[in-house]
């Protein structure tokens, strides 16, 4: 209860304190951010940073799938090929099992 009394009242305030802020400091907060996130030095970072954890995913990936290789049941396995195909298809949305790609 009494972590929930304190989100409550963190939730009250920011509310408070934002509103009385108002649009001009949205609108300033807004610019300073679209400014930094146009500087090369910050695009170049953010790409290699991208680049590197695809690397280290890459990697995972395949000593995950050697180490687990044929544990995993056919079914699932299936399942997710079917994903990853139609990811590498472009299409989204709605997966058979309910779920969103949004």
């Amino acid at each position: 209860m009494r972590y929930r009394l304190t989100f409550v009242v963190g939730l009250a305030l920011g509310y408070v304190l934002g509103t009385r802020a108002g649009r001009e400091r949205y609108e300033q907060l807004r610019k300073t951010a679209r400014q930094v996130a146009q500087n090369p030095a910050v695009r170049n970072t953010a790409e290699s940073a991208a680049q590197q954890g695809r690397q280290f995913a890459g990697k995972a990936y395949h000593v995950v799938s050697d180490k687990v290789g044929d544990r995993v049941p056919d079914s699932v396995s299936d399942r997710v090929r079917s994903l990853r195909e139609r990811n590498a298809n472009g299409t989204r949305g709605e997966d058979d099992w309910g779920t969103s790609n949004t």
